[in-house]
C-alpha cells in the first residue's frame, strides 16, 4: 500500500501547492504554472490507466487474425488426402510450404501484436514525459530572475523588478524547488506498472533535471539563508 506512488495523493498536493501559493502571492505567474502542473497531473492518470493496462481491442483484432490463421492451418491439414501408397515427394513439398507459411503469419501476428501494443504505450507515455520536461524548464525560467546577490545592488533600467523583501523571496524560491519535486514525482508514477526501457530512462532523465534545476534553487535559499 505504501510501496508505490499514489496519482491522487500527487495531485492533492499540488493542488494544496497551487493555493499556498495563490496566498502569498495572488494572480502570479507561479501559481498558474503550478496550475498547469496540476492540470497535466491530472491527465497523466488518465495515460498512466492506459498504459498499466492491456489494449483489448488490439488484442481482439490480432487474436481473430492468429485464428484464422490456424483455422486456414487445421484446414489445410484437413483437406489433406495422404497414402502411403501413393504419396509424392511433390505433395509432401507443397504441404510441408503451406504449414510453414501459416506458422511464418501466426508467429509474425503475435509478434506485431506486442510490439504495436508498446510502441502504442511508449508514444502516449513519452509525449506525456515531454510535457513534464517542459513544465520543468518553465519552473526554472520563473526562479532565474530571483537572484538573492542583487536584492540590495543597484539595478539598470532594464534589470528585473526587485520588489521582494528576503523572506518572500526565500517562500518564492522554495515553491518553485517543491514544484520541482512534484514534477518529478509525477514523471515517477509512469513507472508504477510499466517497465518499458525507453519511458524509464525519460523517467530517470527528467528526476537527473529536476535534480540539478532544484539545486540551483536551493542555492539561492542558502545565500539568504546566510544573510539573515
Amino acid at each position: 500500500m505504501y510501496r508505490k506512488l499514489d496519482i491522487y495523493k500527487t495531485i492533492e498536493t499540488i493542488d494544496r501547492l497551487k493555493l499556498r501559493i495563490e496566498d502569498r502571492f495572488p494572480d502570479s505567474g507561479l501559481s498558474k504554472v503550478c496550475g498547469e502542473l496540476n492540470d497535466i497531473a491530472k491527465q497523466s492518470s488518465k495515460t498512466i490507466h492506459f498504459i498499466s493496462k492491456p489494449i483489448y481491442w488490439l488484442r481482439i483484432g490480432f487474436g481473430v487474425l492468429i485464428l484464422s490463421g490456424l483455422g486456414t492451418l487445421i484446414y489445410s491439414f484437413s483437406r489433406l488426402e495422404i497414402s502411403l501408397e501413393k504419396i509424392e515427394l511433390v505433395d509432401l513439398v507443397q504441404a510441408a510450404e503451406a504449414s510453414v507459411n501459416d506458422i511464418i503469419f501466426i508467429g509474425a501476428a503475435i509478434y506485431f501484436l506486442f510490439r504495436t501494443e508498446t510502441l502504442l504505450k511508449r508514444k502516449r507515455a513519452l509525449t506525456a514525459l515531454h510535457e513534464l520536461r517542459t513544465i520543468a524548464h518553465v519552473i526554472d525560467m520563473h526562479q532565474l530572475t530571483k537572484d538573492p546577490k542583487s536584492l540590495n545592488s543597484r539595478g539598470t533600467e532594464n534589470s528585473p523588478k526587485r520588489d521582494m523583501a528576503n523572506y518572500e523571496l526565500s517562500r518564492y524560491l522554495d515553491y518553485c524547488s517543491e514544484m520541482l519535486s512534484l514534477t518529478s514525482k509525477v514523471a515517477a508514477l509512469y513507472a508504477n506498472d510499466y517497465n518499458d526501457e525507453v519511458v524509464l530512462n525519460t523517467i530517470n532523465e527528467i528526476e537527473e533535471l529536476t535534480t540539478s534545476l532544484s539545486g540551483k534553487v536551493w542555492q539561492k535559499i542558502m545565500i539568504l539563508k546566510s544573510e539573515n
